[in-house]
């Protein structure tokens, strides 16, 4: 795997792409998941599914170019409103954009980058080049003409008379605004102004600080549902992790091995299930990525590699990820991922609980489909009382998977939701197709390699590049790739040069190594390939146990050596007992192809549920019959921190 770059493919009318090894036009973008091309071979029109869509060419600047009414225009503002958008275009044109980008483009065009931000914005939110022609010259609506010091005495009266517990009236103000006139010798403004000035206080703003903060949040604070800069699809995604009141069993043994935990990720705007990740690892930052980095990536070769039949429509950067305060959300690699692809990383105020209502109310969701499974758990021990969970276990971490994401493709998404007045797949389809009444975004561009965004959003390490290649946790790896670098010193500091090296915590025989002249991931592996394909997970139990052994310095042979131990260990303790569940937990933590294969057969035969999309599964409707799914919180809705590494 060698090479792995970061593109995205932006498809719009006139763009250049292939499908099933032939040559296309997209002529006409006809629904969210399909779009209508002409063959540049045969010059047949065809229909083509987004997800088969793959570049062949950069999308010419002048192509799928919407036609415009120039009559509304003068020739000299359509003219600025071109010149504007040949200033842009290298942005638009960018995956990921940084400030810097945006600032050098600023200073070629004479202009400030916070003006280029403001032309950016304007096209994209309306995709015309109406947007940036110039407004009309003359006073702005609200331009304030008083001097600074009248407004001054207006602001402190305004304080002090109206925005008070006293709550005097607007007449109070005008003649106290008189009278601090008289005795600063200013010309008084008329009373009109003054007025002007309370209306333009917001009013629950005016309700809090004249004493009436229960009317100000009755009547103003946002109803449920609502959600600020959830404007569209993906602009903001809400992720969370719960542990799941299932017990699953063993893939070899069929006995339990434990409650999973589950990470999900929805997109606030059209509630659609973004992305998730399921595993028997406690929460940590890998869930958090693999969980994004499956939000961002199309989602065709997931549902068939678990087998599940039906349409998950969902890819592309969004614009926020809105989480809790959990160390897993604060890791280094997730803050410099989402730096990278321009996503806001923002974090919930502590003690808000019901700001994260969204993914709250999925997770209840969720958490009612495996009260269908068997091998439940309940919410809590006393509604356990009398069953058997883990007797009545059957199904496999993989089988709940398929499960859940068969529920989640062909029931949730295609259920009434009350949030937004229609399912989420409609929602999430309006939203980019837009309607009589709601301007759609249009596809959001797609990432052609599913590894590297994956990858992105991996832990990461910085290492020198020596004569052996490179090491982590005293594992050795390298490649011919890494030669050039051998000993390179940082021109600026002339200290030894580091290298940023990405590995999956799941399997770390292959690291990744981003070679920075092209900016793409060679993988680099063992440099003893010898060695079986191990998780970190086992690596920590390992020195672990050499430190429980009183060995200190060790080198990858013995941690290698103590690794075989342990699995000796774990594969006999599976062949000595059925109940052993610590040790089909450990076994189920190693890489595919590493795991037991000796059969055990389980003294009971529990039956697995049915697919979720079959209409007899727990009494669950099928589509196109609709269930109503609740909305996200009633609570309140209140402001929430930023994140300052932004």
């Amino acid at each position: 795997m060698v090479g792995i770059s970061r593109k995205f493919l932006t498809i719009t009318a006139g763009v250049e792409v292939a499908s099933e090894g032939r040559r296309y036009v997209v002529t006409n973008v006809m629904t969210p998941s399909s779009v209508l091309a002409k063959d540049l071979g045969t010059g047949e029109s065809k229909t083509l599914r987004v997800e088969t869509l793959s570049r062949i060419l950069e999308p010419d600047d002048d192509q799928g170019r919407a036609e415009r009414d120039l009559a509304l225009y003068t020739d000299e503002e359509w003219a600025e409103g071109q010149r504007r958008l040949q200033v842009i275009k290298p942005l638009l044109e960018m995956p990921v954009r940084s400030r810097s980008d945006v600032e050098a483009i600023a200073k070629s065009a004479g202009v400030h980058f916070t003006t280029l931000y403001k032309w950016l914005k304007a096209f994209l939110l309306s995709g015309h080049v109406s947007s940036l022609v110039p407004t009309k010259v003359g006073r702005r609506t609200g331009t304030r003409m008083l001097s600074q010091d009248l407004e001054a005495v207006i602001r402190s009266v305004i304080e002090d008379k109206y925005l008070s517990i006293d709550r005097g009236t607007a007449q109070d103000v005008v003649d106290e605004v008189k009278k601090r006139c008289r005795k600063l010798k200013l010309k008084a403004p008329s009373h009109i102004t003054v007025r002007a000035r309370i209306k333009d206080i917001p009013v629950a703003f005016a309700l809090r600080k004249r004493g009436r903060r229960d009317d100000a949040r009755d009547q103003y604070q946002p109803i449920r549902g609502s959600f600020p800069g959830a404007d569209h699809p993906y602009s903001v995604i809400q992720i969370d992790h719960t542990p799941a009141n299932v017990i699953v069993v063993d893939e070899v043994s069929r006995l339990p091995i434990g409650r999973p935990y589950l990470t999900l990720a929805i997109d606030v705007r059209s509630r659609l299930v973004a992305g998730l990740y399921l595993s028997m690892d406690p929460p940590s930052a890998v869930a958090v990525g693999l969980c994004l980095s499956q939000a961002i990536c199309q989602k065709r070769d997931y549902l068939v590699n678990l087998g599940v039949a039906g349409d998950w429509p969902t890819w592309g950067v969004m614009g926020k990820v809105h989480c809790d305060n959990a160390k897993e959300f604060r890791s280094r690699a997730l803050s410099r991922a989402c730096e990278d692809y321009g996503i806001d990383l923002q974090y919930r105020m502590k003690k808000t609980p019901h700001y994260g209502g969204h993914i709250e109310r999925l997770m209840g969701t969720a958490a009612r489909v495996f009260l269908g499974l068997p091998g439940k758990t309940f919410s809590n021990p006393a509604q356990r009382k009398g069953y058997d969970s883990d007797a009545k276990a059957a199904m496999t971490l993989k089988e709940l998977e398929a499960y859940l994401v068969d529920y989640i493709v062909n029931k949730y998404h295609r259920n009434l939701h009350t949030g937004v007045g229609m399912t989420p797949l409609a929602a999430w389809e309006r939203g980019l197709s837009g309607s009589a009444t709601e301007a759609g975004i249009g596809l959001l561009p797609i990432p052609e390699d599913p590894m590297r965004v994956q990858l992105d959003f991996m832990p990461y390490e910085e290492r020198t590049i020596q004569r052996y290649g490179y090491q982590l946790d005293k594992v050795h790896y390298y490649d011919p790739v890494l030669d050039r670098y051998i000993n390179s010193v940082d021109p600026g500091t002339k200290n030894k040069k580091k290298f940023l090296i990405r590995r999956d915590p799941r399997d770390i025989s292959v690291t990744y190594f981003l070679d920075p002249q092209d900016n793409r991931y060679t993988a680099v592996p063992y440099r003893n390939t010898g060695f079986p394909a191990i998780s970190l997970w086992e690596l920590n139990a390992a020195n672990d146990a050499l430190r429980q052994d009183g060995l200190k310095d060790v080198d990858e042979d013995q941690i290698f050596a103590t690794v075989d131990r342990l699995r000796q260990r774990v594969d006999d303790s599976l062949n000595a007992t059925k109940k052993a569940r610590s040790a089909r937990r450990s076994a189920a933590r190693r890489p595919p192809g590493t795991r037991p294969t000796a059969q055990v057969q389980p003294e009971r035969s529990v039956p697995i549920p049915a697919a979720a999309n079959d209409e007899s599964v727990h009494g669950y409707a099928a589509p196109p019959a609709l269930r109503v799914v609740d909305d996200a919180s009633d609570e309140p809705i209140t402001p929430f921190q930023v994140s300052l590494k932004r």
